[in-house]
């Protein structure tokens, strides 16, 4: 039994498929499928239902799965727990991301965080906020770039910076003529959201008053905070962005951004980390290298 083995039992525990779990370990899928067989071969059982789709594990498959999870999560911490005592800043951090944060902040951190820490391998997965929780519990992430008082107990939030909100006004919108906002003012027909799942979409929600946008059915929803800002240049909505956004509005568009008039408009960015990961030296490095970026205010 390796620990190749178990990660590759894993892999397929958590995607129900042999050809996804291949994908997301970089193997090619028979030299999964060939270790996941000689694990099932040294144990004398079967451990994976290959008839169902998705594939599921046997009941004795599902208590090996349950120990395996135990045993990587204690390897991992030896071998990150022998690295901290020697003050190495080295390991692997399998980072998540969410879409409203990956394009603005990963740009400005990502080239000075692995010229400074090459010993760190960064493995970064832009996911919805929900994913991103199931994907921690399942020992499948070690931390993820998050808004602030989205986690449950189990997760620790260190807090980074707050992101303060604007409006973003299509020139045929009628607020367009304004340079500030009252929440108010905004009619929920005019505005456009991400699709459900998006933790910013319940922030807007909550900023606006639900009880006003409930009333109403909204004319669109995006997976996209780009593709919102997009439709907004070509009809007469408007949407809401975080201020890390605003360096990447070319000045001919900066026109259509307004200040909100409301002082709570604003979220905390926070790096949301796994209670049993071990490797505090990591999530230390990775917080100073953004603040110091974030100094800058430019995109890398």
């Amino acid at each position: 039994m390796t620990i190749i083995q178990l990660e590759y039992l894993l892999a397929v525990a958590n995607c129900g498929s042999f050809s996804k779990a291949s994908e997301l370990c970089f193997v090619t899928q028979p030299s999964l499928s060939m270790q996941i067989k000689n694990l099932e071969e040294e144990l004398g059982v079967v451990l994976l239902d290959r008839s169902k789709k998705p594939v599921v594990p046997t009941q004795v498959g599902a208590l090996v799965i349950e120990k395996a999870r135990e045993a990587l999560l204690a390897y991992n911490n030896v071998r990150e727990c022998v690295a901290e005592l020697k003050g190495s800043v080295a390991g692997r951090l399998r980072l998540g991301v969410i879409p409203t944060i990956a394009p603005y902040l990963l740009p400005r951190f990502v080239h000075t965080f692995g010229e400074n820490f090459p010993k760190v391998e960064l493995e970064i997965r832009e996911m919805i906020t929900p994913d991103i929780i199931r994907a921690m519990d399942g020992d499948e992430l070690d931390a993820a770039f998050l808004a602030g008082g989205t986690c449950p107990d189990r997760i620790t939030e260190q807090e980074l910076f707050d992101d303060r909100f604007y409006a973003y006004v299509s020139p045929e919108n009628p607020l367009s003529a304004r340079t500030n906002l009252r929440i108010e003012d905004i009619y929920s027909k005019d505005l456009i959201l991400l699709s459900e799942g998006h933790c910013l979409r319940d922030q807007i929600i909550e900023l606006c008053g639900a009880h006003r946008l409930h009333d109403l059915p909204y004319t669109l929803q995006s997976g996209s905070l780009e593709t919102v800002m997009r439709i907004v240049d070509t009809t007469s909505m408007m949407t809401i962005i975080p201020e890390m956004a605003l360096p990447y509005i070319p000045d001919s568009l900066r026109g259509r951004v307004k200040t909100l008039a409301k002082g709570a408009a604003s979220r905390k960015i926070v790096v949301a980390v796994r209670r049993t990961y071990a490797k505090e030296t990591i999530i230390t490095a990775l917080r100073e290298t953004i603040m110091e970026c974030m100094k800058k205010n430019m995109p890398r």
